[in-house]
């Protein structure tokens, strides 16, 4: 009986005992055939994404060339409204002349016509958009990748391409801008219309005139405060547009997602950008519009007397020797717009800043003016932001598939 009972046991213990092993055996093998499935998945979908993302890499020469060309499209085709914002924030008359954008530009148009009012200063912006946006693409790209075959997350590399991209084509863009805002607050030389402290001859002239009589660093005026909103700008706007752009395609199912959803990625990631830094483009252009009065001269001589009488770009030779004897600043470095035409006219009465500190400034403003000072000018810094990135970003899907072909 005790032999039958331990016997039964036994086997009960066995029976018991063997099904719990195949149990455990089973939930092993499905377990490992899950972390298997599951870790073939992950590798599945990280190749099918780097052979998406490899072939989705043009060639350099094919980026830069097509953005080159969409990025001087835009710049060329926004430029009358540049024209009007840089008459506006510059126009050291008062009362000024032109106030409005509405009536500023018909002005323009009435008094100067087209090529020569609402177009001047086209060609240091041609000379400097193509060349500029040219490494701007190009700096991108090859960040871009490096960054991402180094295991950079994709969001931080996009970030920081935009960020280097600009600040390698700054170098290039702000003297070019100088040279441009310059000559689209003169108009047209010896214009009869209206009085802005420049009147060179042309774009050599002006070059000229500038590094003869204030130096090669004034072709640089306002290159760090034109970097802290740029930079920012370019490197929100491609971060922005490469999420969007990769949402638009799997969307769409299709690596080419149309005119339609070409121009909404653009136009969105401009824009979005350019709310976010409108602060940096309000301090900007505090900062650059403020003009510094002329100090007195040490030694009036009649050429220095003559001197003070003539626009800027119209100083003869033979008063050369004098200008050495003008205190800095002069009124040439009344800073205006650099790189893109600043969308926020300072508040009439609002109190100067009299720092070159963009952090500085964003403090008076904030405390002197509140957060809707900050964001002065936000809704026509959203349509111009808005207008000019969808313009050059669907003109460089359309040249980069053309090349392509």
């Amino acid at each position: 009986m005790t032999s039958w009972m331990t016997s039964l046991f036994a086997s009960t213990q066995t029976s018991q005992l063997v099904p719990t092993d195949d149990h455990d055996s089973n939930l092993d093998n499905y377990g490992d055939e899950r972390g298997t499935s599951y870790i073939t998945d992950k590798r599945r979908k990280r190749n099918e994404a780097l052979a998406e993302e490899e072939e989705a890499r043009p060639p350099y020469l094919h980026s830069m060339l097509a953005g080159a060309i969409g990025g001087t499209s835009g710049d060329l085709l926004m430029h009358p409204i540049d024209t009007i914002k840089t008459r506006q924030q510059g126009d050291p008359n008062l009362p000024p002349k032109y106030t409005s954008f509405t009536s500023s530009g018909s002005t323009i148009i009435r008094q100067e016509g087209i090529r020569r009012g609402l177009y001047s200063g086209v060609a240091p912006a041609f000379l400097g958009s193509f060349p500029g946006t040219l490494i701007f693409f190009g700096t991108y790209e090859y960040s871009k990748r490096s960054l991402i075959d180094a295991g950079v997350h994709h969001s931080l590399a996009y970030l920081a391409s935009g960020f280097f991209a600009d600040l390698a084509a700054s170098v290039v863009y702000v003297p070019s801008e100088v040279l441009k805002t310059r000559l689209q607050l003169q108009g047209r030389h010896n214009n009869p219309f209206f009085s802005s402290g420049y009147n060179y001859r042309s774009t050599m002239h002006a070059a000229r005139m500038i590094v003869r009589y204030e130096g090669p660093s004034a072709l640089f005026y306002g290159y760090k405060a034109t970097l802290w909103r740029d930079l920012p700008f370019s490197a929100l706007q491609f971060t922005f547009y490469e999420w969007v752009h990769k949402w638009a395609k799997e969307h769409v199912g299709s690596r080419d997602i149309g005119l339609g959803w070409e121009i909404l990625t653009g136009a969105t990631s401009g824009g979005v950008a350019g709310v976010a830094t409108c602060p940096l483009d309000v301090v900007k252009t505090r900062i650059q519009t403020q003009v510094n009065p002329l100090k007195e001269v040490t030694n009036p001589t009649p050429a220095n007397r003559n001197l003070r009488q003539r626009p800027l770009g119209s100083v003869p030779a033979a008063a050369s020797t004098d200008t050495k004897s003008l205190s800095q600043p002069n009124p040439s470095k009344r800073f205006i717009s650099t790189s893109s035409p600043n969308t926020s006219l300072p508040k009439p009465g609002a109190i100067k800043l009299d720092t070159p500190s963009v952090l500085t400034g964003l403090k008076v403003i904030y405390q002197t003016e509140g957060f809707a000072g900050l964001f002065r000018g936000v809704g026509p810094r959203l349509v111009w932001t808005s207008v000019q990135s969808g313009i050059m970003l669907v003109s460089y899907q359309f040249f980069l598939r053309q090349m392509e072909i």
